[in-house]
C-alpha cells in the first residue's frame, strides 16, 4: 500500500478502516525506526578531539603550588582555594583513596588521562569561584563533562568520608566546650544560634515556582543551621522550599522532633540557683515559645530588658556570621543554583558546609591556644 492515509479516506466500512489505520500506524513506527540515528563514537569523519595539552598542563598545575620553587606562595594558594595547602592535601589523599575516579588512569586510546590534581582542584575553584565548567576549560584543560564529573563525585565523596564525623551532633566534649564558650558570653547553658539561609534556585522548573518563591520575589531553597561563635555548623537541614518561614522550616526539620521527642542534649547547668537540665539555642522573634530556643523581647522597656535584648541580639550574630563566612568561601552558593533538581543541590552545599567545619576544626586544632580532648577540664560539666 503505497499511500495508506488515501486509502483510508475513501474506505466506508469500519472494519476494513479499523485494520487500514493499524496498518497506517505500523508503517509509521517502521519509518521512525528506520530513521533513528546511530551514534558511533569516535570516528573518521566525525569532530576530532581536543588536544588540550592534558600532560604539560598538569605539570604547570603541580609546579605552581606543590614544585620546589613553586610560583605561588602557600598564602596564594590559601586566597584561591580557601584552605590551607597541608589540608588540601590531605583531603586530596582521602578522595583518592575512597573513589578511584579520581586517580589517573589510561584512557580508551591509551593514553593518560587527568591527575587527581587536576580534577579535584577543579572542583574546588567550582565551588569557591561559582564558575561555570566552560571557563575553566583552558585552566585545568579538562572538558565540561569531565568537570561536572568532578564535581558531582568530589561533593559525594566529601560526604562519605567526612559527613558522618564533620556533620554529627556534639557529643560529650564538645557540649563541654560549647557550653563554657556560652558562660564566657554571658549565656550559661546556650550550644549555640539556630537560623535559615536561603539559595537561590536559578533553574527551578516553572511548575514549582509558586511553592518555591518567597518575599524575594525568586525561587529558593532554604537551609537550616545552628552554628556557634567560631561559625562550626552542628546542624544541617537543607531542601526546605523558600516559601516558607523559620518556624514552618523548623515544623519539617528533624531538630523540632527532637525537642519535642525529649532526645536533645541533655546537660545539667545552674543560673540564679535554679538548676536545668537541657541546653538552649539563641533564636529570633519567629520561633516558637520552647525552652529550647531563647528569644530576645521584641520591645524592650526597662534597662535591664534593654541590656538582655541587646546582649542577645549581638550573641545572635554568631550564625549570620557564619552564614556569610560560608558565602565568602563558597561563591557557588551566592549566584543562582543552576542545576535542575533538589537533591543535587543539597550535595553540593552538604559539601561546602562540611569544607567549612573542616577548615574551623583544622585552625583550631592547630591555633596556639587549642587544648586537646584529653587535657582538656571543663568549667560547666555535663553532670
Amino acid at each position: 500500500m503505497e499511500d495508506p492515509m488515501a486509502f483510508i479516506n475513501e474506505v466506508s466500512n469500519p472494519d476494513v478502516l479499523e485494520q487500514a489505520i493499524s496498518m497506517y500506524i505500523r508503517s509509521k513506527r517502521r519509518q521512525s525506526q528506520d530513521d533513528t540515528v546511530v551514534r558511533g563514537g569516535s570516528r573518521p569523519g566525525k569532530r576530532p578531539n581536543i588536544n588540550r595539552q592534558r600532560e604539560f598542563y598538569a605539570h604547570l598545575l603541580h609546579q605552581d603550588y606543590w614544585g620546589p620553587l613553586p610560583i605561588y606562595d602557600t598564602e596564594h594558594f590559601r586566597r584561591n582555594f580557601k584552605l590551607p595547602i597541608e589540608l588540601f592535601d590531605k583531603i586530596m589523599a582521602d578522595i583518592t583513596n575512597h573513589d578511584e575516579y579520581f586517580q589517573q588512569k589510561p584512557d580508551a586510546a591509551g593514553q593518560l588521562g587527568a591527575t587527581p590534581l587536576q580534577k579535584i582542584c577543579a572542583a574546588m575553584r567550582m565551588l569557591t569561584s561559582g564558575v561555570s565548567a566552560q571557563e575553566l576549560d583552558d585552566k585545568f584543560r579538562l572538558g565540561s563533562s569531565t568537570l561536572l564529573e568532578s564535581l558531582k563525585r568530589f561533593c559525594v565523596a566529601l560526604d562519605q568520608v567526612y559527613g558522618v564525623t564533620v556533620l554529627r551532633a556534639p557529643n560529650d566534649e564538645d557540649l563541654n566546650r560549647l557550653l563554657d564558650e556560652g558562660v564566657q558570653a554571658g549565656f550559661p547553658g546556650c550550644i549555640g544560634s539556630i537560623d535559615c539561609m536561603h539559595w537561590q534556585w536559578k533553574n527551578c522548573p516553572s511548575s514549582w515556582k509558586g511553592m518555591f518563591q518567597g518575599k524575594e520575589g525568586v525561587a529558593t531553597v532554604v537551609l537550616e543551621a545552628i552554628a556557634d561563635h567560631r561559625g562550626r555548623f552542628w546542624h544541617f537541614n537543607f531542601g526546605t522550599p523558600g516559601a516558607l518561614n523559620d518556624i514552618n522550616v523548623l515544623d519539617r526539620s528533624p531538630l523540632f522532633h527532637n525537642a519535642v521527642n525529649g532526645t536533645s542534649p541533655r546537660v545539667i547547668w545552674s543560673l540564679n540557683g535554679h538548676e536545668y537540665n537541657f541546653p538552649y539555642w539563641l533564636a529570633d522573634g519567629i520561633y516558637p515559645q520552647f525552652a529550647c530556643f531563647l528569644k530576645t523581647y521584641p520591645n524592650p522597656s526597662s534597662r535591664m530588658q534593654k541590656l538582655f535584648a541587646s546582649k542577645q541580639e549581638a550573641k545572635r550574630k554568631d550564625i549570620e556570621r557564619a552564614f556569610g563566612v560560608l558565602q565568602a568561601r563558597f561563591h557557588v552558593i551566592t549566584s543562582g543554583c543552576r542545576l535542575w533538581d533538589r537533591d543535587a543541590m543539597r550535595t553540593v552545599i552538604k559539601a561546602c558546609v562540611i569544607l567549612h567545619n573542616i577548615i574551623i576544626d583544622f585552625e583550631r586544632e592547630t591555633g596556639p591556644h587549642y587544648i586537646h580532648a584529653v587535657d582538656y577540664v571543663p568549667n560547666t560539666p555535663l553532670c
